[in-house]
């Protein structure tokens, strides 16, 4: 895919994008930062990322929140990002490590196609909790129609 320099159009509900701020340092290196209820939209109470993703057939998400709000950021590499919120469909070719795309609950998504090397970081409005995750895609189009 060609690298796209300007922030995509979100047409899926209950999302949005965070761009962080980015410090370039010449050869110190580059320098993103998040903090909660300033540019992060919510107080992190959990953080985790996913890595050694070394399987292109892996796929990661399928699921929605009910009440959980989540910003994935991609640190290094490249994924696609699927975002459904029941009445529309969209992906999201993510690669940029201060880009991140706000998925807030009621949100299904998707992540795929991952790159060698590609780390996720992933921002939660919460602490884990089975039971706000839905898992199944028929549920989750019921919960979100009800």
């Amino acid at each position: 895919m060609n690298q796209v320099t300007e922030l995509p159009e979100l047409r899926v509900r209950r999302c949005g994008l965070i761009e962080l701020p980015r410090i370039v340092d010449q050869r110190d290196g580059v320098l993103c930062i998040a903090e909660g209820a300033r540019n992060i939209p919510f107080e992190i109470r959990r953080v985790y990322y996913i890595t050694h993703l070394e399987n292109a057939e892996s796929v990661r998400g399928k699921h929605a929140h009910r009440t959980l709000s989540q910003v994935i950021f991609c640190l290094s590499g490249s994924f696609v990002l699927e975002l459904d919120d029941g009445e529309q469909r969209q992906e999201l070719w993510m690669w940029r490590e201060n880009l991140g795309v706000l998925l807030g609950p009621g949100l299904w998504h998707t992540m795929r196609d991952f790159s060698n090397g590609c780390t996720l970081l992933v921002l939660a409005s919460d602490y884990y909790d089975e039971a706000d995750y839905i898992r199944d895609y028929d549920q989750f189009l019921a919960w979100v129609k009800a």
